[in-house]
């Protein structure tokens, strides 16, 4: 661009392209760590800044394809960083990196944009008070209760009925909560999110849901990002709604994959395993974002990619520290037609404590996975020897587990189209009492499929 067409603004010229990486130099004024740079005849080509090297020079990542650019062009510092639209008029709609919307509607016009590098709310404007989330999902409300303001952790291969319980979880939000509900998606397949957008649809949760995808196709600055946009959407339902804001990010481990590449293409020495130097770092800047205030919570669950298995890789280790409950879904619960295939000797709370479920509460969820984990156990003898080879007591043990494990599947609303079954949300009260009973054997002789697919015990 010539002098002379050059608008007022502070402008630098690029002096190195490496891949995602560019450099700039600017005589005028030096543009701040994490503002936002912008080139190319349209300013299609956005990069944001990570680091001065010099008074003159700043190398930033590149959030969009570098294609065309050239040494020697043009760089506007637009004076401000990545910013995203807030507010109520986002509901149903769907977003990028950028906050512009991608669902081929309207763009939204009449919103307020916000930075998405916000601080996490100070330790003394917390809510220090342990409540429990209900989801009115049996499975997790008993045995893994979920925290208000905490982060959850959500592990399972494909195909395992994730992303229904993501759904049903948006469903009952809606429903219990009057909150609102954000789906991030970072380092999604496109086919993922288009089909989750449609199944959305059709279940009926999209109109009190944002969604918010940095896809795997984009740069690793864009996918880097993204669950910051989606956090300062969610702060403002919090701060300014006073809502309750169900947040689900699917996948966490795919935050971290992209750090690590920004990380690799600056040049930084790697650490353990090749992963970024600053991986506990960058975790806990998303992280300690979600938490509760006196006036609204942003609860989580987060979809996490455990690399090959591995429990001890670093990302899974980091991701650990900040869950507060682990939902760990099976495969074989899901081929025995047991959903949801919440696996409930694996899955585990740090609520579920007695001085805060409460010690009937407690007392239940031992009760239930003592059963279940004998039952675990007499299964070898049970397929070699038969049922009748075992004692009086272990048989009763036996009747009682599988009478849990059937009464912990439950109908969901966003299958009902499906299964033919009629959704049903089940309170905490109803779901500890229909255990208790069942421990306590009364229901011995009523048959299994009674207690299979319904919601509270009296339906049995």
């Amino acid at each position: 661009m010539p002098e002379s067409y050059k608008p007022d603004g502070n402008w630098g010229t690029v002096i190195s392209v490496r891949g995602s990486v560019v450099d700039a130099r600017f005589t005028e004024r030096l543009p701040p760590i994490n503002n936002l740079l912008k080139v190319g005849d349209r300013h299609e080509i956005v990069i944001e800044v990570l680091m001065h090297l010099n008074s003159h020079t700043v190398r930033g990542i590149a959030l969009t394809p570098t294609r065309g650019l050239a040494l020697g062009a043009a760089v506007l510092d637009t004076g401000h960083p990545l910013q995203v639209p807030v507010g109520k008029q986002l509901l149903g709609r769907v977003f990028n990196v950028f906050g512009e919307t991608i669902d081929k509607k309207e763009p939204i016009t009449d919103a307020e944009w916000r930075s998405i590098h916000q601080q996490p709310v100070p330790l003394n404007q917390q809510s220090t008070v342990s409540e429990i989330f209900t989801t009115g999902i049996k499975a997790i409300d008993v045995l893994a209760p979920l925290e208000r303001g905490g982060k959850a952790g959500l592990f399972g291969g494909a195909g395992v009925g994730k992303t229904v319980l993501i759904m049903e979880m948006i469903h009952n939000m809606v429903g219990q909560h009057e909150g609102v509900s954000l789906f991030c998606g970072i380092g999604e397949r496109s086919r993922e999110g288009e089909e989750l957008y449609r199944e959305m649809q059709e279940a009926g949760v999209l109109d009190n849901t944002i969604m918010v995808f940095g896809q795997m196709n984009e740069p690793p600055g864009a996918r880097f990002r993204v669950g910051h946009a989606a956090l300062t959407m969610a702060e403002y339902f919090r701060d300014e709604a006073h809502q309750d804001v169900l947040l689900l990010i699917d996948n966490i481990f795919r935050f971290i994959q992209a750090g690590s590449e920004v990380s690799g293409l600056m040049g930084q020495l790697p650490s353990r395993l090749g992963y970024q130097p600053t991986l506990g770092t960058e975790l806990a800047e998303l992280e300690e974002r979600i938490c509760n205030t006196a006036s609204g919570a942003i609860t989580s669950v987060q979809a996490v990619y455990v690399p090959a298995d591995d429990f001890t890789d670093p990302a899974a280790v980091h991701t650990f520290g900040h869950l507060s409950a682990f939902i760990v879904l099976s495969r074989k619960r899901a081929s025995e037609g047991l959903y949801p295939a919440i696996n409930t000797l694996q899955s585990g709370s740090k609520m579920l404590v007695p001085h805060i479920v409460g010690d009937r509460h407690y007392q239940v969820a031992q009760a239930i996975r003592e059963t279940l984990a004998t039952y675990e156990d007499l299964k070898d003898i049970i397929a070699m020897l038969g049922i009748e080879e075992l004692s009086q007591q272990d048989r009763r043990t036996v009747n009682r587990a599988r009478r849990l494990e059937r009464f912990l599947t439950q109908p969901f609303y966003v299958t009902e189209q499906f299964t033919g079954h009629k959704g049903r949300t089940v309170s905490l009260p109803e779901a500890l009492e229909g255990c208790e009973r069942i421990l306590n054997d009364e229901f011995f002789d009523t048959p299994e499929r009674q207690l299979y697919m319904i919601g509270a015990i009296d339906e049995a």
